[in-house]
């Protein structure tokens, strides 16, 4: 067997961290109550109602944002198994193929995804890539499959 191992993380493209999301969430909810409770004192009552929808609105959002921000794929190869890692809204999926007889598929239609099949299944992956990267991605995991199957022989 070979001691050569491989990684690929494919991750969303997040500028704002969940902490940060929250941050400035807690912020926009006490500059909005403020200007709410402003209105409210001179007279206005609908105001503030008017800001806690807003603010309810802006959560929910920044929730569905929040959920989705660790969204990510790993496939590692090692010990002549390749192991795909998916991500998605907090639930983690795992697949493990054996390298001799996993066979890496890239459709030839520009928004495909990769294919990855073997005894233990089929898993797509590439969703976190550009279209355009994906046959490069396929080319470099099944270049590292040969390799790992020619040092696997000696």
């Amino acid at each position: 067997m070979t001691d050569q191992a491989f990684d690929w993380r494919l991750r969303r493209n997040c500028s704002v961290t969940p902490r940060q999301l929250m941050l400035l969430y807690a912020s926009l909810c006490l500059v909005s109550l403020l200007i709410g409770v402003w209105f409210w004192a001179l007279g206005a009552k609908l105001v503030i109602g008017f800001a806690g929808i807003e603010l309810l609105a802006v959560g929910l959002a920044f929730l569905a944002y929040a959920r989705h921000a660790a969204d990510g794929e790993t496939v590692s190869l090692r010990g002549g198994r390749l192991i795909v890692e998916q991500e998605c809204a907090g639930k983690r999926e795992r697949m493990e193929f054996g390298c001799a007889q996993v066979r890496i598929e890239s459709c030839q239609r520009p928004q495909a995804l990769i294919e990855v099949c073997g005894p233990g299944g089929r898993v797509k992956l590439g969703r976190y890539i550009q279209p355009d990267l994906r046959p490069l991605l396929a080319g470099e995991i099944r270049r590292a499959l040969r390799e790992s199957n020619q040092a696997g022989r000696f």
